[in-house]
């Protein structure tokens, strides 16, 4: 009943005329982020970021929130009418939805899409609601090494999901906790690699660092591959029949709980459940050979998980402090720029945050089920825009957004020298997820670290000082150790198989 109570005051508050402006704002321009292929969530956030520095904490979490949902449809979108993934959890989509866009079937993908997505979001925000409170008094048992131990996993797991190549995820890592050792010292106050530049004392922030490599890097990339316009299907009738209602209506349900128990485990992301949803619908099938013919279950599953996994990435944010997406971590920056650290305390401390922020999940959902199926023709008229007026917008945007937010021409130039940063790190195929992990994480990691071990007066053996603070040390070290034997392994997969062709 508590539960309840908390979050019929939360519904109230994010049901508030500001706080639905933020999340009716959020999700139209999270919609136009998806739409725009090769900006993505990650993006999308770290250039919006800036706006949210001037509102309530309330109105600008929902509407980061908002836009991080919004950009899971609108890469439906283009998946569905173009063939071009808006966003990565958007690839699967392809595969069926644009067969269906071929057979005069848009409309039919797009509507089940939003009608997936918003169910999907809606069980996981109701998981959310019943997991995130109790996991948090749960969470209250952690000190500083059990933190240290539950931030470790959380980069073994991460590094290891991040690409196909382990070395690159673990310099991308290390390269995000080296941004995090200029500034102030957390545990003596003493300034460190300040290199006699008071702007230094404070670190490099959050805003021009995010925006320079995920923001800026990935319009050059863009503008570097010349793309300039796509063609796209017609769209047809958005009705769907009673077979496509038969067809998706189990592939809805799995998603919702594939993407839900997907999402909650840092460092797998929407992209996973989504292509984990099409894979077991395509095994559960009884004529698999209609998928990648335009199999509207094909769309239904993957869509119904991708969002599921979106909402409920949130709750080892919102519960333990730890960011289930490289998308969450640069919301996880939003709570810090406000003053707000996720984590065991903030059901105690800013309840009416996190509930307000639990409740505009469904909000958000409604909206953009409401928002996006009429408008699907205005998306479809942006992208007839040139590329190059798009992505000038866009970059004068930003600009002004990291100016903005201390007046500082010293975070513009920051933004800039890792715009040039991230470009050279995308070209050379190193993963970004695993720098904004590390980049907000970092400061977190090195104070448990710290404070554990004046705790135990130097003695690493403080973190098996518990059995919690233990097991999260030996799902760490195993973690390293698959990842260690992982190409090893490989190597004799594809030597048996040899042997055997040859026998």
């Amino acid at each position: 009943m508590d539960i309840l109570s908390a979050f019929g005051d939360g519904l109230w508050l994010a049901m508030q005329p500001a706080n639905l402006f933020a999340a009716l704002i959020g999700c139209i321009i999270g919609t136009l982020i998806g739409v725009l292929p090769g900006v993505g969530p990650v993006a999308g956030v770290a250039i919006l970021l800036p706006v949210t520095y001037s509102m309530s904490p309330v109105g600008a979490l929902i509407m980061l929130c908002s836009i991080y949902y919004g950009t899971m449809y609108g890469g439906t979108i283009t998946s569905v009418l173009m063939n071009v993934p808006g966003e990565t959890a958007s690839v699967v989509t392809c595969i069926d939805g644009h067969k269906m866009a071929r057979q005069g079937r848009a409309g039919a993908a797009l509507a089940i899409a939003a009608i997936g997505s918003t169910i999907g979001g809606l069980v996981a925000t109701l998981a959310v609601m019943l997991v995130a409170a109790p996991l948090s008094k749960l969470s209250l048992l952690f000190g500083p090494p059990e933190f240290f131990a539950l931030v470790l996993v959380s980069f073994t797991l991460l590094v290891g999901l991040a690409g196909d190549s382990l070395l690159k995820g673990a310099i991308a890592a290390l390269f995000g906790l080296l941004l995090t050792l200029p500034g102030m010292d957390p545990l003596t106050g003493v300034g460190r690699m300040t290199f006699d530049s008071p702007q230094m004392l404070s670190g490099f922030g959050f805003v021009p660092v995010l925006m320079g490599l995920f923001g800026i890097s990935e319009i050059l990339l863009n503008v570097e591959q010349g793309q300039r316009g796509f063609s796209t299907a017609p769209i047809s009738s958005l009705w769907l029949s009673r077979e496509d209602w038969r067809a998706s209506a189990m592939p809805i349900v799995r998603g919702s709980v594939l993407g839900f128990l997907i999402g909650v485990i840092p460092g797998l992301g929407a992209a996973t459940s989504s292509f984990l949803s099409y894979a077991l619908e395509k095994k559960l099938a009884r004529d698999p050979s209609r998928f990648g013919e335009g199999a509207i279950e094909g769309v239904a599953g993957p869509e119904t998980a991708n969002n599921a996994s979106a909402n409920a990435a949130l709750l080892p944010l919102l519960s333990l402090g730890i960011p289930g997406s490289a998308t969450v971590a640069v919301i996880m920056a939003g709570f810090l720029i406000h003053g707000i650290t996720p984590g065991p305390f903030l059901f105690k401390d800013h309840p009416d945050i996190v509930w307000s922020l639990i409740a505009s999940m469904v909000t958000a959902s409604v909206i953009l089920l409401i928002l996006n199926l009429p408008l699907v023709g205005l998306w479809v008229r942006i992208l007839r825009l040139p590329y190059a007026v798009l992505f000038a917008i866009i970059l004068v945007f930003t600009v002004i957004g990291t100016f903005s937010v201390n007046g500082s021409m010293f975070d513009v130039a920051v933004m800039l020298v890792f715009s040039v940063i991230g470009y050279v790190m995308r070209k050379f195929g190193f993963p970004m997820a695993p720098i904004a992990l590390t980049l907000v994480l970092g400061p977190q990691l090195e104070t448990s670290l710290g404070q554990s071990l004046v705790m135990s007066e130097g003695s690493l053996l403080v973190l098996f000082r518990s059995p919690i603070s233990t097991v999260l040390m030996l799902v760490a070290i195993g973690s390293v150790l698959h990842l260690a034997l992982r190409p090893v392994t490989r190597k004799g997969v594809q030597m048996l198989r040899g042997h055997d062709s040859e026998v």
